[in-house]
């Protein structure tokens, strides 16, 4: 069983702002005031990263990443994580035809184009691995058989901080595999009102239809890596990075590979404002969701109790912004 990729058609940034401002009208249909969780996710899907959302129960997360999956017209499938979780759940298996005579492999759940990994710290840390292949290689090893998977493919996690009882923290392999963090937070007052009026006597998700599909997509991340960007920001970029394995309050810094999501993401940003060039701007203002969830503090900082995305910010801080030409 062999994925063949799908060959997307042309697209151009004004496709971009098209397609990407109709998803999003969608997903504002089930998720009320949270205009930028649903554009940063925009962000991660056209960047080819994977997105982990962490906060406390019942804001969202999960209805969140549903929402995006079902505004757009491909496979979709939601892993439940749970501590009996097995790793060939994840990856499928091969299973002994007696008929045939002979092993057919049986694709697990990571085959779609979204995977939506509820609660993905409840899983052990032997399934939680079985992910790393697949979100950074997009391809799946069972058995010494290689399996490529669909394009476009983006895992969408979500974890609760809260909680400790029962989970199993991300190691930071997975963490890193994450292009960016968003927390949900609370809705406000007036959001809270419009969902109470709008959600209270019907389910929003099952009206949602889609309205486009994963050949389009696909053809709109191709745009997006048109967008050009400067030598004086890539530089920007690396200084940005550097700073955090420089700072006194982290004792791990962000890794290569967060570079290059820091770099993607902005690009995809770039093109959501309707521009074909990256500016310092982007980079200043994703360096907490992109690069935050794959540092430590140092112990200093926890007694002291500034946060990663506090130090993180502290950190871009120190790097001089690239003069604009």
């Amino acid at each position: 069983m062999d994925h063949v990729r799908q060959t997307a058609p042309t697209q151009t940034l004004d496709d971009v702002i098209d397609v990407t401002g109709r998803v999003r009208a969608a997903i504002e249909t089930v998720i009320e005031g949270k205009r930028d969780s649903i554009d940063l996710a925009l962000v991660v899907l056209l960047a080819e990263g994977h997105l982990l959302v962490e906060d406390v129960p019942g804001v969202g997360k999960t209805m969140l990443a549903k929402a995006l999956g079902r505004s757009i017209d491909c496979t979709v499938r939601r892993l439940q994580f749970t501590p009996d979780l097995l790793p060939s759940d994840i990856t499928g298996v091969s299973v002994y035809n007696q008929e045939r005579r002979e092993f057919e492999f049986k694709p697990g759940g990571i085959f779609a184009n979204i995977v939506v990994g509820d609660e993905i710290n409840r899983a052990s840390p032997k399934t939680q691995s079985a992910l790393l292949e697949s979100m950074e290689e997009r391809q799946v090893s069972v058995d010494g058989t290689t399996y490529r998977l669909d394009a476009p493919f983006m895992v969408v996690a979500t974890q609760n901080p809260i909680e400790m009882e029962g989970t199993y923290p991300l190691p930071e392999a997975q963490r890193d595999r994450f292009m960016a963090r968003i927390e949900m937070g609370y809705p406000t007052a007036s959001a809270e009102l419009e969902m109470l009026e709008h959600h209270g006597t019907a389910d929003p998700l099952a009206e949602l239809r889609p309205v486009t599909d994963a050949a389009t997509v696909t053809g709109l991340i191709q745009a997006v890596k048109e967008v050009y960007v400067a030598p004086a920001v890539k530089e920007y970029v690396v200084g940005v990075v550097n700073a955090t394995r420089h700072s006194r309050d982290l004792r791990l810094g962000a890794s290569p590979r967060s570079s290059l999501s820091l770099l993607r993401a902005a690009r995809a940003q770039a093109a959501l404002a309707r521009r074909d060039y990256v500016t310092p701007d982007d980079i200043s203002s994703l360096a907490v969701p992109v690069l935050a969830h794959r540092v430590l503090p140092s112990t200093e900082a926890q007694l002291a109790r500034r946060s990663a995305s506090e130090v993180v910010t502290a950190a871009v801080h120190t790097v001089a912004i690239p003069e604009r030409a």
